[in-house]
């Protein structure tokens, strides 16, 4: 019967007896407990560092993209005009009316002006493509860390050990430093 009580009573959320014997001071399960209660919370912070490098990741990889297929769709509104350019060069060297000379070399001069402003957007798309990438590595270090602090910490509440516990600290903050170096380029 105390079996099915126990079970009952863990069920029902019935309070311990008050007048069990508590034990020693120091026990493995006292031990347990105290690392339960502090490593809870400092498992959300670690996942909430671990989610917030993954986003900041995804919007890296998006960047990349992104820019990769917009400098490639620019470069290519580059050659289209260069293309005409060289259209309207040609048709104004061999017209021998004045005033079509005089249209197709304008439209010739505009394609060179669009053909400049579309290098320096190009080129600023791959500049800021080329961050994204050189970032990349390091969020993804980071992940990392933040994974295996979490595995550690979650480690620490089997083996009860405080030194695991305050070990994944240390994992945890080697994955700051790689997010950091991500954001700031440090090293």
């Amino acid at each position: 019967m105390s079996l099915i009580d126990s079970v009952l009573n863990l069920v029902t959320k019935q309070p311990k007896d008050l007048n069990a014997p508590k034990p020693a001071v120091g026990s493995r399960s006292e031990r347990e407990a105290k690392i339960k209660d502090r490593a809870g919370m400092v498992i959300s912070v670690f996942a909430l560092l671990l989610a917030v490098n993954s986003w900041y990741g995804g919007k890296l990889s998006s960047t990349v993209l992104n820019n990769t297929l917009g400098a490639n769709n620019t470069w290519a509104q580059y050659q289209a005009k260069a293309g005409r350019g060289v259209t309207y060069e040609i048709a104004a060297k061999t017209t021998a009316d004045s005033k079509l000379r005089a249209e197709f070399q304008a439209e010739k001069e505009r394609m060179d002006e669009d053909k400049k402003e579309l290098a320096v957007k190009a080129r600023a798309m791959e500049a800021e493509r080329e961050i994204a990438k050189k970032s990349s590595p390091w969020i993804a270090y980071a992940n990392t860390a933040y994974q295996l602090a979490i595995v550690v910490l979650s480690a620490s509440i089997l083996a009860v050990s405080m030194g695991m516990f305050w070990g994944s600290f240390a994992v945890a903050g080697i994955g700051i430093l790689l997010s950091l170096n991500g954001l700031y380029f440090w090293f």
